[in-house]
């Protein structure tokens, strides 16, 4: 199954015989909850996941956005109406880095058949409702491992030994700026690889063709060990995401720089992408 759906896809297959469950997981860094946006209005039949709540563990020593506990994680999909033989669609505001978080994790806690509507609800073209549906209690027990993951020191000496590639702005890489975390700059030998630019304008994946380009130009070839961070696990999820389209396997260093930068003893490097 590719990880991405069309708006013309998933309305199909919502009138189908195995309709996806509907996730909303808008979410702004730094913004206000995403909830509120919800009740304004969403795709019919999706049900609301806070991703601070639901898809991370409280912030602390493992990053502003550590993995949740996958029992935590698992009962707000079973509520949600997410069970294992069932296909899941996931949507944001239209940025894609929520949406990719709730992928990511679906797919690394074992679910086979989940995907991210391309475009969000930027790319929506039917109505949009107030209602929340009430859902069916979902089966869906998380068994982790389904994809790899990355701790600290394993996205340090990936940075060594193979490919580990920064998905934040150039700028927060370069150290130029940092407006979250305690210090500026990068994990030393990782490549610069913004997200930002896995996308069109409109925020829809670029083709896989194209993708595919740019992430050989950066160094992925077929047999490299790939990682991913970003700043907290978000974005980055979505630099796995687009990873995935091109054709490739990446593991995520979930803990990111908010938790790389928050150990003193940890080195940090700054300036350009040396390459």
């Amino acid at each position: 199954m590719k990880p991405i759906i069309t708006v013309s896809e998933y309305m199909s297959e919502s009138t189908g015989a195995r309709p996806p469950v509907l996730l909303d997981v808008r979410w702004r860094l730094g913004g206000p909850h995403g909830r509120a946006d919800y009740d304004a209005g969403h795709i019919p039949g999706a049900v609301f996941v806070d991703l601070d709540a639901e898809l991370a563990g409280p912030p602390g020593r493992g990053g502003r956005h550590p993995l949740p506990d996958p029992e935590v994680f698992g009962a707000a999909m079973r509520r949600a109406g997410v069970s294992r033989d069932t296909p899941v669609v996931v949507y944001d505001g239209g940025q894609g880095w929520a949406a990719a978080r709730a992928w990511w994790l679906l797919r690394w806690a074992g679910h086979p058949g989940v995907r991210v509507l391309d475009g969000g609800l930027a790319a929506w073209t039917g109505d949009l409702t107030t209602k929340t549906p009430e859902p069916v209690a979902g089966d869906f027990r998380p068994q982790p491992g389904g994809l790899p993951l990355l701790d600290a020191d394993e996205a340090a000496a990936l940075a060594e030994s193979g490919l580990l590639l920064d998905a934040r702005a150039a700028e927060r890489y370069r150290g130029d700026v940092e407006p979250i975390d305690r210090v500026g700059g990068h994990i030393p030998g990782a490549v610069s690889a913004p997200t930002a630019q896995n996308v069109a304008e409109d925020g829809r994946f670029l083709p896989a063709g194209t993708l595919g380009a740019r992430f050989a130009g950066l160094g992925v070839a077929p047999g490299t060990e790939v990682g991913v961070y970003c700043g907290s696990g978000v974005s980055g999820a979505h630099e796995v995401l687009a990873l995935e389209i091109a054709g490739y396997r990446a593991a995520l260093y979930a803990g990111s720089w908010s938790e790389w930068s928050s150990d003193e003893s940890r080195p940090v490097a700054t300036g350009p992408d040396p390459r």
